[in-house]
């Protein structure tokens, strides 16, 4: 019963710890947002982008309407802007590892540490960018979705690629990718399908992956994992299989 307990205690824990990074990550984002766009949703899309993810991470409205108040406020909250680093994990993973900083001196050296304690190497401009490829993700609950459907209606408005995914649950969805330029198009179809997106943005895709050992595998997940406590990262993209 005492190792169930602590067993409990410790997914608790880490749930928590989970949820507020998640908070911290929308609070940026809709912080980015405000400064570029305003305040109103009804007339920034960044905005209207930023809450939907802030809904799908379970972030308090109080807490998201704090975000957009500190934001547009008098004092205009911290100056946020988003930065992508490059670098190689252990056994030559490829990392892209994207932030949302008011200080890119100190997150630059963060993760300089990071990298070098987890076997890795953070890396210059270019060094691995040109592994990935970079697009508008949407994620959709399949839940009474058509999915032939639904992948033959959006062809036409830019659609690339529909697979399936997981939440950080587990629990399944849908990822409808197109290329970043066709975010828009793609947007209001899905609007005028009445179809409900969970949430949305642009992620780097890998053009290729790399198998590893169970060993192996884990060096790079536990970097990738102390890369994401640092609350100025946004997330990590990798080519690990």
């Amino acid at each position: 019963m005492g190792r169930t307990f602590e067993n409990r205690r410790q997914q608790i824990m880490k749930r928590g710890d989970r949820d507020a990074k998640a908070f911290t990550r929308c609070g940026r984002q809709i912080s980015m947002a405000v400064k570029s766009g305003g305040p109103d949703p009804a007339g920034n899309p960044a905005l209207r982008r930023a809450m939907q993810n802030a809904r799908a991470a379970n972030m308090p409205k109080d807490k998201v309407q704090a975000a957009i108040e500190k934001a547009s406020g008098a004092a205009g909250g911290e100056e946020f802007q988003e930065v992508l680093y490059e670098g190689y994990g252990p056994h030559g993973i490829a990392l892209l590892v994207l932030a949302a900083t008011d200080n890119p001196t100190r997150t630059v050296a963060n993760l300089r540490f990071t990298f070098k304690k987890g076997n890795g190497n953070l890396g210059n401009s270019g060094s691995v960018a040109f592994m990935f490829d970079q697009f508008a993700v949407f994620r959709l609950s399949p839940e009474g979705v058509d999915r032939d459907g639904l992948e033959l209606e959006l062809i036409d408005h830019g659609l690339e690629a529909l697979v399936d995914g997981q939440d950080d649950d587990g629990k399944p969805q849908l990822l409808l990718r197109c290329a970043r330029e066709n975010f828009g198009t793609l947007q209001s179809a899905l609007e005028s399908k009445g179809v409900a997106v969970v949430s949305s943005g642009f992620e780097w895709v890998p053009k290729n992956t790399t198998s590893l050992d169970e060993a192996q595998a884990n060096e790079v997940i536990e970097l990738i994992d102390k890369l994401e406590q640092d609350d100025d990262i946004q997330q990590v993209f990798h080519t690990l299989d």
